[in-house]
């Protein structure tokens, strides 16, 4: 589990691509300070496992499904990459609950000064949309952000100087794809909730049964 609080830009160093997948060799210093293979690491927000690595970086292998729904695929090398390693459970919750798995990507159509603050507006589909609220949280790329508003075809945030400057959103532009991750909580009462038409289980408790018991 991650909090969306980029511990370090990484550099992508190589790209080893198979026929549906990849092996990224990315160099890094913060998280490698105990990193150990098999560990998390989220990659602009996906949950990559560390495969190998050395005094300046490490490697780690992306499957079909990962490049498919994420961006990870465009990267070439020199590219920037935020890293974030997983959460301690002694660390500090700064951001909000990211699992590292994304719901899929945007696009980046707007961008916008704002006194100190930088608004960047992402075409999402509805798919996505159903999930992202006003004041929510979103992770874009990895970084957790807050929906400064949301509309028909897209949302906003507004970042301020320190986000754009210690992560890669500071050096987007119109047309970018970025990976979205949508609050997991929205999805999970989805699910509880049944919105598909399924029909819910009827209860076996009727006011009879409560009479009958002291209630």
């Amino acid at each position: 589990m991650f909090t969306g609080i980029v511990e370090e830009l990484g550099t992508i160093r190589s790209i080893q691509r198979g026929a549906h997948s990849a092996v990224l060799s990315i160099g890094a210093s913060l998280v490698l300070s105990d990193l150990k293979i098999g560990d998390s690491v989220a990659v602009n927000g996906v949950c990559l496992t560390a495969t190998s690595r050395d005094a300046g970086g490490f490697t780690a292998d992306v499957m079909h499904e990962t490049l498919n729904r994420s961006s990870l695929g465009a990267l070439t090398v020199g590219s920037r990459v935020n890293l974030e390693r997983a959460m301690a459970a002694d660390g500090r919750f700064g951001g909000h609950i990211v699992s590292g798995h994304i719901d899929g990507t945007g696009t980046i159509t707007a961008i916008r000064p704002d006194d100190n603050a930088v608004w960047y507006t992402v075409a999402a589909s509805p798919e996505l949309l159903r999930y992202i609220v006003e004041k929510g949280s979103i992770t874009i790329d990895g970084i957790s952000l807050t929906v400064a508003a949301v509309a028909a075809d897209g949302f906003s945030i507004s970042a301020i100087p320190h986000t754009a400057a210690v992560t890669t959103l500071g050096k987007k532009q119109v047309g970018d794809t970025v990976n979205l991750e949508t609050d997991i909580i929205g999805k999970y009462v989805e699910k509880l909730l049944r919105p598909d038409g399924e029909p819910q289980p009827q209860s076996k408790i009727t006011w009879e049964f409560l009479a009958e018991n002291g209630f």
